[in-house]
């Protein structure tokens, strides 16, 4: 008998057992996989980053998983530069460009392969494909990805010191980072590049998005058609019904949903959702559907739970929206990024000061921020792979740069009046708005994305009325 190991309540393993789960077995190999519909860009975006970087190896990780608890782990999620320039969502892969002597680079996908039936890895690990599922052979990921494959387990051994010029990644694979010697802060230039890459979307992606966008306007009215069990139950029933819709349309979430009911939507992060809903409230939920290729959607709605504002719900709604309409208009191509978040936040702004909450005059109030007490965050972002995209993309290419076509950001302004702000009335201690939508900026304007979905008070009474039970 071979010699136990622990392996849960069992002793160990049998030369008998070993002999067993080593035979019958069918071959799975898939001889002819279609590749995947991105292949063709992201051969072109990898070209792309090639040109940044003339003469040196780029290494960027998918990433391994994390540990939740003992032998559970976090659901994985490879890192969005290494699935922007493959088209891959396999764990312990690595994207390596290899600099050519006549300039450019080869690009080589290193892939965690199949575990072979002929020794007892497969079946006897908590991460093996008996436990957690069937994995792509390498052939299998050389055709899907259109890229040539290698053993992840010879990396190490691949990228030992050569004199080449590296930079890798950091943050995603301890091991890969182990084996090479760089240096920090060149490879914070290629995660900054790598960002830079994704500023644009490209035709292929603008679809993603589109198809994440129109899944989250049905989410969307999934939520205020149950409503009345969420009244019932908790702000949890809105998260669950959301939840539902994003994992059959979609891979997931894209981020944790705000499910926020009554004074929870003053907090901008409120992820805990088990507060109440109650009639004469507002809900503000923001939420978005990751797609299967894992681009997501980012829209927020502001809606009363009875399906009517009261007064002063309207009025202060109607604040957001006719800032959110000034951002809005401000998106343009050749328009500086900042524009529509100012635009923005000088409408808010000249209505605090109306409201007698701030000082005036509102030029006055807006140079000194004096609207962030109840504005809180900036009035938008990049959108794509990530919920907040691009965040390491250089500033003169984001924050301080100018709008392109093809750029995908949302448009989200807000007002939050804590419970337990003295310095406005009672009334309106515990009131949050925010409305956000997802713009594509085009040739001549944007296109709003999140169309689908009612932005004016009375368009949002009118949905409500259609769909709520």
């Amino acid at each position: 008998m071979a010699k136990g190991r622990k392996n849960g309540l069992y002793r160990g393993i049998s030369d008998e057992l070993s002999a067993l789960m080593r035979t019958g077995w069918a071959d799975t190999e898939k001889l002819d996989p279609e590749p995947i519909e991105q292949a063709p860009y992201a051969a072109r975006r990898r070209a792309a980053l090639s040109a940044r970087f003339p003469g040196e190896r780029l290494v960027v990780p998918s990433g391994i998983l994390k540990i939740r608890a003992n032998d559970s782990h976090y659901p994985f999620r490879p890192y969005s530069g290494y699935v922007h320039l493959t088209g891959d969502q396999a764990r312990d892969g690595a994207l390596v460009l290899e600099p050519r002597p006549d300039g450019g680079h080869d690009a080589h996908c290193y892939q965690l392969p199949r575990d072979s039936r002929d020794s007892d890895e497969f079946w006897t690990g908590m991460t093996a494909e008996l436990w957690m599922g069937r994995r792509r052979s390498l052939a299998e990921s050389e055709r899907v990805l259109d890229l040539p494959c290698r053993d992840i387990r010879t990396i190490a051994e691949d990228l030992r010191d050569t004199g080449v010029p590296t930079r890798v990644v950091r943050g995603h694979d301890p091991v890969i980072e182990a084996a090479l010697t760089t240096d920090e802060d060149r490879d914070a230039e290629l995660e900054e590049a790598l960002c830079d890459l994704r500023l644009v979307k490209d035709a292929w992606e603008i679809g993603e998005l589109r198809g994440a966008v129109d899944a989250t306007v049905r989410g969307f009215t999934d939520v205020v058609r149950e409503l009345s069990q969420a009244v019932a139950t908790s702000e949890r029933w809105i998260e669950g019904t959301f939840f539902r819709r994003a994992r059959v349309e979609g891979n997931d979430v894209g981020y944790g949903s705000i499910c926020a009911a009554g004074e929870h939507a003053t907090i901008m992060h409120w992820v805990r959702n088990d507060g109440p809903v109650r009639p004469g409230d507002l809900l503000l939920l923001d939420a978005g559907v990751e797609a299967r290729t894992l681009y997501t959607a980012d829209v927020t709605r502001t809606f009363p739970v009875s399906g009517t504002f009261t007064p002063l719900q309207r009025e202060i709604y109607d604040a957001v929206y006719e800032a959110q309409e000034a951002g809005m208009a401000a998106v343009k191509p050749g328009a500086h990024y900042r524009d529509f978040h100012e635009a923005a936040q000088r409408s808010l702004t000249g209505r605090l000061v109306e409201w007698g909450f701030v000082e005036g005059p509102a030029e006055r109030a807006y140079d000194l921020c004096l609207q962030r007490r109840f504005t809180m965050a900036g009035t938008g972002h990049m959108l794509g792979l990530d919920v907040h995209d691009c965040a390491q993309a250089r500033s003169e290419g984001y924050v301080d740069g100018v709008l392109e076509p093809g750029m995908v950001l949302t448009v989200e302004p807000g007002l939050y009046f804590q419970p337990d702000d003295l310095t406005v009335p009672e009334e309106w201690r515990g009131i949050g708005v925010r409305i956000e939508d997802d713009l594509l900026v085009t040739a001549d304007g944007y296109e709003n994305l999140s169309a689908g979905l009612p932005r004016s008070s009375d368009e949002v009474e009118a949905w409500m009325r259609e769909f709520a039970g």
